[in-house]
């Protein structure tokens, strides 16, 4: 039997998180509401849900084949996904593989710069503090998550950057950087949560370097649900050979 909506527990910028009728799982449905600038720049952007919805779970599914745990269990309809129920972290995990958004203006590197080794930042989810970057020594402090967790977090991080930028790399587009969050279930495994998609990665043509994510939206480039179509149609062709 498919799984429900039952009770709203949870809206944010981009996502409505439902209750199911299974205490150990939640239905995920992607909008198409379209937030930059912590909230300042707001939108509506045809297709978008379904565009992040398809490309997270696609992603999801190609992570699990390489043994990265993720909350993904089915997709339900074109925006719905059903997923594990996580306890989440209050952190947002940064990878960063080239200079290019906040790190330009932080450290005045020039966009595009390509670095020699990942850059990992942390960011404390607090929309009332701005989502501030935060080290582990902070981390700690603030009891947002222990040692182990903060070294499990990281590796996991490290792994899905170099899958992910094989990946994509493979099919002619620069991983750039990407936001991941984590949480943990029932039994305490740390697993991938949220989504992977244009919203939360930087994708750029390889040869062009034309934008092919949320950065469209941002810059007012136009064509934000067409980049992402690109990005969702380059890995349903490689998903297909």
């Amino acid at each position: 039997m498919t799984p429900t909506k039952q009770a709203p527990l949870y809206e944010g910028k981009a996502k409505k998180v439902y209750a199911t009728k299974d205490s150990q799982s939640y239905i995920v449905s992607y909008k198409d509401d379209a937030t930059a600038f912590n909230g300042l720049k707001k939108d509506t952007i045809k297709k978008k849900g379904e565009l992040n919805n398809r490309i997270t779970n696609l992603l999801m599914q190609m992570l699990h084949k390489h043994a990265i745990p993720t909350h993904f269990i089915q997709e339900l309809s074109p925006t719905d996904s059903l997923v594990k129920k996580l306890t989440m972290f209050p952190l947002e995990v940064i990878v960063r593989n080239f200079a290019a958004g906040s790190i330009t203006k932080r450290l005045g590197i020039k966009e595009g710069e390509k670095f020699e080794r990942p850059i990992l930042e942390f960011c404390y989810k607090n929309d009332a503090l701005g989502d501030p970057m935060i080290n582990t020594d902070h981390i700690l402090a603030l009891k947002l998550a222990q040692a182990e967790e903060i070294d499990a977090i990281s590796s996991y991080a490290l792994q899905i950057n170099t899958l992910l930028s094989d990946y994509f790399a493979s099919m002619g587009i620069l991983l750039v950087d990407f936001k991941l969050e984590f949480g943990k279930d029932e039994e305490g495994k740390i697993i991938l949560g949220d989504e992977i998609s244009p919203d939360t990665c930087r994708f750029w043509d390889a040869q062009t370097k034309q934008k092919l994510d949320k950065d469209r939206f941002r810059e007012d480039l136009g064509d934000v649900s067409e980049a992402y179509e690109i990005v969702l149609q380059k890995i349903l062709a490689k998903e297909s050979k």
